[in-house]
Formats: structure tokens, sequence, C-alpha cells
């Protein structure tokens, strides 16, 4: 046994050295993946001190005051969690019953009844303004920002920079970005209370900031757009928004129907305008319970989703489209504006 064991020593010492050997390989090899990582994390920081550099001089000459540029960059370094969120967009499909659900909850509906009533006044008189019902305005609000308790709270001028330096689209984040200081520089809000999504919309009504600068209103009269805080501009704003673009006054936007057996749905996908009528004549009924608008009213049909329910949607859909270029947002805004009124 003792010849044995003194046989194996050689073996063991030969192991223990070369675990020893392998550990400092591992060291090693450690040391260098952390200083290559630091050397490119340096030299990130190096280009995006030179893009900011460069871009300052772009600002400038736009009419951006050098004082309000150095403020909102100062100690500005782009942000992983927007480029994260940039580069993982969900690939997978809901079903319109699926996003309803996430839109526009029963609980989220209760609420939008009780902030209609809250604010019916202000909402009342606005609607007079600009000829956009009040429910309509609550809805989108409560789509957006969920009546403005998640408006976002990543840096506006952070993000877009984020995303003008480092994404596929550096040319439309880089637009947005001078719009967003051209926002702060005419003072209507500072840098740190601009506020909203990773993607640089921002406020309750989550406007980019182009659009912002095109349809933000101050209603209040305070000498500034508060789209963040002030519920007057944020409902102003949101009823300016869908007037510019074509809102029609006491008509629908749209509603569920029915469609006869072996329908043609090459009708469908809102391309095909015909008269309520029209449809009516080739068996489209509404749901139970409901009416048609009057039988010369314009109509598209549409289906949310492959096994989605099929509406019938007029102008005004369309405009909520102009809003937001989805069938699914387009619908869930509406529905959830029909339950609230």
């Amino acid at each position: 046994m003792s010849e044995l064991l003194s046989k194996n020593i050689p073996t063991a010492r030969l192991d223990i050295k070369s675990r020893r050997t392998l550990s400092w390989l591992q060291i090693c090899i450690s040391i260098l993946a952390v200083c290559l990582w630091c050397g490119v994390a340096l030299a990130q920081e190096d280009l995006f001190a030179e893009w900011v550099k460069s871009f300052r001089k772009e600002a400038v000459v736009s009419g951006i005051a050098p004082e309000v540029f150095d403020e909102a960059f100062r100690d500005m370094q782009p942000l992983d969690r927007v480029l994260q969120l940039y580069r993982s967009q969900p690939e997978f499909r809901l079903s319109f019953a699926e996003y309803l659900k996430l839109v526009a909850p029963e609980n989220r509906i209760a609420e939008g009844r009780a902030k209609l009533a809250e604010n019916l006044r202000l909402l009342e008189k606005i609607s007079a303004d600009y000829g956009v019902p009040p429910h309509i305005i609550v809805a989108l609000w409560g789509v957006e920002s969920a009546y403005g308790q998640k408006p976002g709270n990543f840096l506006t001028i952070q993000a877009l920079a984020t995303l003008a330096f480092d994404s596929k689209r550096k040319k439309f984040f880089r637009a947005e970005l001078i719009s967003a200081l051209k926002i702060i520089n005419s003072g209507d809000v500072t840098h740190n209370r601009m506020l909203g999504s990773w993607a640089g919309a921002t406020g309750q009504c989550q406007f980019m900031p182009s659009s912002f600068r095109r349809f933000a209103v101050d209603h209040d009269a305070d000498g500034r757009r508060d789209i963040w805080e002030s519920r007057a501009d944020i409902f102003a704003s949101i009823a300016n928004y869908l007037s510019r673009s074509g809102w029609r006054r006491n008509e629908p936007w749209g509603q569920e129907v029915r469609l006869p057996e072996r329908f043609d749905l090459r009708h469908l996908k809102g391309k095909r305008k015909m008269t309520v009528k029209q449809w009516q004549s080739m068996g489209v009924a509404p749901i139970e319970g409901e009416e048609f608008p009057a039988a010369g009213t314009q109509a598209s049909l549409i289906q949310t989703g492959k096994d989605g329910s099929f509406y019938m949607v007029y102008h005004n859909w369309h405009v909520l489209m102009k809003w937001n270029r989805s069938i699914f947002f387009a619908t869930a805004a509406g529905y959830l504006a029909d339950r609230i009124r």
C-alpha cells in the first residue's frame, strides 16, 4: 500500500501544480477581459464626447443658447437601459383581445369615468373650443400615461441623445433632440423636468418633441405649455392635436360589427370606403344594441388581427391613426373612450 501511495505522489503533485497554473491562467484571462472592457468603455466615452462636441455646434447654430445646451448635457453619458430597450423591442404579436386587456382593463375604464367627472367643466370648455369630445381626450390621456400616473421617468434629453448617438434611426432622433432642446430654450420646461419614455415621448400625453412644438397649447395662460403637470394644457394639447389632424365634430370614430357568412374579406384593411348604406346592403350589421350613423356616412371595414373582431370605422378613426399608426392603438383608444362615456 505504501508503495502504491508513493507511486501516486508525483501525480498528485502534478495535479496540484496544474490546478495552480490553470487558476493563474484564469486570473490572467479575467484581468485581460476587464482591461479590454475598460478600453472599449473609455473608447465609447471618447466617441460620445466627440459626438456631443460636434452636436453642440449644430444646436447653437439652430438657435439653442449655449448655456441651455451645456446645462442639459452636463455630465451626460449614454444610457445603457435605453439601448437595451431599443434593441430588444418585443417581436411577439398579441391578439387584439390581449392588447385590449392591457390598454383598457376594467379598472382603467372605471378610473377614466372618475377622471371625466372630476374634470368635466374644464373638458367641456376645451371640447367646445376644439370640437373633440371629453371622453376621447380622457381616453388618450389614459392610454398614454394611465391618467398621468405613468408618464415615464427617463430624462428626455438623455434618452434622445443616446438614440441619436447609437441607433439605426440617428437622423430621426437627432432632429427630435434639437426639437427637445428648443422646447427647453423657449422656457416651457427645464431639462430635469422633461421626463418621458425611453424613446423620447414626453409628458402625460406622450408627445415626441416635434409634436409638442406643433400641437402643445398653453391653455391656462401661465406662459408655458406644460404637458407634464397642467391638466388644462394636457387636455387642450390632446384636443388641438386631433383637431388640427382633421377631427370632425359630432361624428363617431367606429363600432364593432357582424359580417354575413361568406363575406369577401378583401373588403377589409380599411382601404375600401363606401357609405354605411352600401355596407348594409352587403349584409354588414351593427352588434346587438347598437345603431349605425347616417346612411350616407363614409366608412371602412377593418379586422383587429387575423382572428380579431370586425369594426366599421369612420373618418375620426383615421385621425386616431395619425396619433399612433397602429390599428390596435386607434381601435383600443376608441373602445376605451366609448366605455368611459
